[in-house]
This record gives structure tokens, C-alpha cells and sequence, in this order.
């Protein structure tokens, strides 16, 4: 529960990691499902796209394994039109919005309440986290910026990759433009991949913490949050869903990717 006084002199801020703590599971694959089906993606770049996700959730990240996931994300924008993507909003907050953390909602919204601005945090596109800042009513999206030339996506970084210490990089922008005080701020993710942005504040917050997380979170003290009873049950889906498509199961993957015909609303 976050207080009501920071005892700082500077303004304070709160920043949410998306995939795991704001949310169940990942927008990335929100994304690829939206993707496919709108004709942007085929079914065997979506296998490999799941796949990449799965393995790189379940192994941790390395600096080699950081660099290939960059390059992937920006190469996969090479040549499309930033209004092919946009119109991609509808179907990936339909398939994010209601995995959506009631618990995380609220967390973010008493901090707006006491006068804290709240930031989604997110190695997803600038577009997407702006979009889903709006939707949620927060104060501000932080995520990887793509250049653009003439409306097309070049596959070229326009700003540092928000992952890992490109996180903490990209909220001390954020902090020096808005004159946001870190030590008095506020940082909650699931992941030791975020330690570094975890670090650059005050108050981390650990979510659904996984082991290295955990384990770092108990020793410094941290605040740990745990309300995902489902995140073994989860992690082994993923795990035999990534198998199954990988391994040629592309009925598999059509019938499983079809859209819900039912829209679950926020609660």
C-alpha cells in the first residue's frame, strides 16, 4: 500500500513494469496474435515469435540474448506503415485488457490519488505503452522507440531499448524532464531482468517476483508483493503452447489464435 508522504522534497513518481505485473502473461504475444491475424505475421513467424518468448521468459536474459531480442523487435518493424500498426490497437487491447491485474489497477491509482504520477514502464513499442496509458488513465507510457521516415518503421532504434539497464535509463529521462524525484519514487516489476530500474528508486516493489527476484527482493528489504496463485500452472501452459507450435502444430496455433468472440471487460 503506497503512503501518503514521501518526505522528499522533489515530486515522486510510480513506474509499472507491464508484462507479469501489470498484466497476466505477455503483451508480446498479444501483439503477434493481433498481427497475425490482420495478414502482418504468418503462422510460422508467429510459431518462432512464441517460441523466442517462451524460451527467453523461462532462461533468463544474457547481454548477448538482450542484444538479439532488440534486434528482433526493431527488424520486425522494418518497412511497416505506423498506421498498419495503430490499427492494430483494437485487437491487442482486446486481448491485454482483460488480463489486467484488478490488484495492480488499484496499487496504481491510490499513488495517482496522492498526488504521484504513475508511468507503464515496457521493452513494448512507445505506441503501445502510450496507447495503454491512456486507456488506464495513467500519467505516462515509457517504451522502445522505433525511427520513422515518411510513415514507415526503419527497423532502427530512435531511443534506448527499455530493457534491463535501457529501463533505468529511460526513467531517469523521464525523471530529469518532469522533475521527478527517484529516491522518493516508486518501481514494481515480477522480473530480475527490471533490477536496475527496481534500483534507481526509493521504493522497489517486487510482483509475483520470480526466484532471482525474490531472493534479491528479501535480502535488501524490499516489499514483495504475491497474488498470482497461477504462475506454475502458467509458466508450464507456455511452455507445452510454445512446444506445440514450434514443433508443426500450425492447426494448433490456428485454432488456438482465433479470436475470442466474447469481450471480457476491465473489472
Amino acid at each position: 500500500m503506497p503512503e501518503g508522504d514521501d518526505g522528499g522534497g522533489g515530486k515522486a513518481a510510480a513506474f509499472f513494469d507491464l508484462d507479469k505485473t501489470l498484466m497476466e502473461g505477455s503483451s508480446a504475444f498479444q501483439f503477434a496474435r493481433a498481427a497475425y491475424r490482420n495478414g502482418m505475421m504468418s503462422r510460422r513467424q508467429l510459431a518462432r515469435d512464441v517460441w523466442a518468448n517462451v524460451r527467453f521468459r523461462l532462461a533468463g536474459s544474457t547481454d548477448e540474448g538482450t542484444a538479439e531480442l532488440r534486434d528482433r523487435v526493431f527488424e520486425s518493424l522494418a518497412g511497416t506503415r505506423v498506421v498498419d500498426l495503430q490499427r492494430l490497437a483494437p485487437d491487442v487491447m482486446a486481448g491485454v485488457l482483460p488480463r489486467l491485474y484488478d490488484q495492480m489497477l488499484h496499487v496504481a491509482w491510490e499513488h495517482q490519488d496522492a498526488g504521484r504520477p504513475v508511468f507503464i514502464v515496457t521493452a513494448a513499442s512507445q505506441e503501445m505503452a502510450e496507447l495503454l496509458a491512456h486507456v488506464l488513465h495513467f500519467n505516462g507510457g515509457i517504451g522502445s522507440r522505433s525511427e520513422v521516415r515518411d510513415g514507415v518503421y526503419t527497423g532502427r532504434p530512435a531511443g534506448p531499448f527499455t530493457y534491463r539497464e535501457g529501463k533505468a535509463e529511460a526513467i531517469r529521462q523521464v525523471a530529469g524532464e518532469q522533475g521527478i524525484d527517484l529516491a522518493a519514487s516508486y518501481a514494481y516489476s515480477d522480473s530480475e531482468s527490471d533490477l536496475p530500474m527496481m534500483r534507481a528508486v526509493g521504493h522497489p516493489v517486487a510482483v509475483n517476483p520470480d526466484s532471482e527476484l525474490e531472493r534479491v527482493a528479501r535480502e535488501e528489504g524490499w516489499q514483495i508483493m504475491r497474488f498470482d496463485k497461477l504462475g506454475r500452472r502458467l509458466r508450464i501452459a507456455a511452455v507445452s503452447a510454445g512446444l506445440a507450435l514450434v514443433g508443426g502444430g500450425g492447426g494448433y496455433a490456428a485454432a488456438r489464435l482465433r479470436p475470442r468472440r466474447r469481450f471480457r471487460p476491465l473489472r
